[in-house]
Formats: structure tokens, C-alpha cells, sequence
């Protein structure tokens, strides 16, 4: 059984990794389909997509700048009962600063990394919401639902066109659940839905081929989760 030392532990991990940017050149032509085919036979996870073509520069690691993001609770602590789906199931408000000067868009991503989903290859989406314009410094608590929203981003999760909270079981150790933000170099000509019957893998798939080459910076929090016992 987990301790929560090792949980912390886990936790800083998966921050410290999510922050390196991936140094795999993105697919070739056809990257949208290529990597949602990917994902169905055995393809790596679609989160951290690779950040080629550094032009803009920036102050991080090379050439991606790193931001901060902020969550009503600090990275690796306990995330409120109110975000999650033992709550009210309401998106958290978040902030980030020190975006790089070349951002045209935002991209958020809310993943279990604790879950594996599609045949062990993914895990579970909480929230993706992107082509969050490049002025916004912060989402506001409890996005309604809607595949696009008045700022012209969209978003979907595992459920739906809208922010699902954690809800790992009681049974069980906490899960580490990651926030990502992306700082962009162009915005996603990805629609929430998807092509005609697409699933919820392939439009994250396709989102985040399309963001590959634009990835200027990215910030990063956590927190951990598991229902509490009835």
C-alpha cells in the first residue's frame, strides 16, 4: 500500500518528467490519423507532445519556456472534494503567468496518469480544452458545457464536451492526476467533436499531433485523489 511520502514522491516525478519536452520528431504527413491509429494498436501516449521547430525561443529547457500554473490547492496536495466527482464535479479556477512572447493560443490537458485506459496505451482525459486565446491568463471555476465556447476554445473529456473530475475508487491508492498547460504557436483546426465518428482517443490524439511543432512553453501542477470510504 501506498504511503503518502511515496505518493509525493510519485507525484514530483511526474511533474519533473512532464516538464522535459519530448526530444521524438512528431509524425509525418497524416499525423492526426497516423497517431489516433497508433493509440488503438499499441502507440504511446498522446500527452507531451514533442516541441520542434524552437522559433520564438524562451527561457526553459530547449527552447520550451516554462510557465507556472496555479490550482486552488498546491501541486501534489489533495484536490477539494468540490472539483471531483465525489463533489460538485465544477472545473477548478486556474492561472498561469510568464507566457513566451509567440503565443497564439493555450492548451490544457487533465489526465489519471494513474489509470490506464485503451488497451494500457493511454489514460484517462479529464479535460482537454484548447485554442484558449493567446491574451487569457486564467480559466474560470466551473467552464459550463458545450463543445466550443464563447472565446472560440473547445473542450472534451472522457465523458463529453465538458470537465470531468476525479473519481478514482476507494479501494485503492490515490491516483496522481496531472494539469497541463501548453503555450502555442498557432491555434488547433481540431473541432471538440471530431470527425464523423470519431471518439474522444482520436480527437486527443489529433489535438495534440496538431500542436507538435508549436509547443513555445508549459506549466505543470498535480494532485492526488481517491474517493473517500462510504
Amino acid at each position: 500500500m501506498r504511503t503518502p511520502r511515496m505518493t509525493l514522491a510519485l507525484i514530483l516525478v511526474f511533474v519533473a518528467v512532464a516538464l522535459l519536452p519530448a526530444q521524438t520528431p512528431p509524425p509525418a504527413g497524416g499525423a492526426a490519423v497516423g497517431q489516433a491509429a497508433g493509440q488503438r494498436d499499441g502507440g504511446p501516449p498522446p500527452q507531451t507532445p514533442p516541441a520542434g521547430g524552437q522559433r520564438g525561443g524562451g527561457r526553459g529547457r530547449g527552447g520550451v519556456q516554462i510557465m507556472t500554473l496555479t490550482a486552488p490547492w498546491a501541486s501534489g496536495a489533495e484536490i477539494p472534494p468540490k472539483y471531483t466527482q465525489a463533489g460538485g464535479d465544477v472545473s477548478p479556477a486556474l492561472s498561469w503567468d510568464n507566457p513566451p512572447e509567440t503565443v497564439v493560443s493555450f492548451a490544457l490537458i487533465v489526465h489519471d496518469v494513474s489509470a490506464a485506459a485503451g488497451q494500457g496505451t493511454d489514460d484517462v482525459l479529464h479535460w482537454m480544452v484548447w485554442n484558449i486565446p493567446a491574451a487569457a491568463r486564467s480559466l474560470a471555476e466551473g467552464v459550463p458545457q458545450g463543445s466550443q465556447m464563447a472565446d472560440g476554445s473547445r473542450q472534451i473529456s472522457v465523458t463529453g464536451p465538458a470537465y470531468r473530475g476525479p473519481g478514482a475508487p476507494a479501494s485503492g491508492p490515490p491516483h496522481v492526476y496531472l494539469f497541463e498547460l501548453y503555450a502555442l504557436a498557432s491555434m488547433i483546426d481540431v473541432p471538440a467533436l471530431g470527425p464523423v465518428g470519431a471518439s474522444v482517443p482520436q480527437t486527443r490524439a489529433a489535438v495534440m499531433a496538431a500542436m507538435a511543432t508549436h509547443v513555445r512553453g508549459k506549466a505543470v501542477t498535480a494532485g492526488v485523489f481517491k474517493r473517500p470510504v462510504s
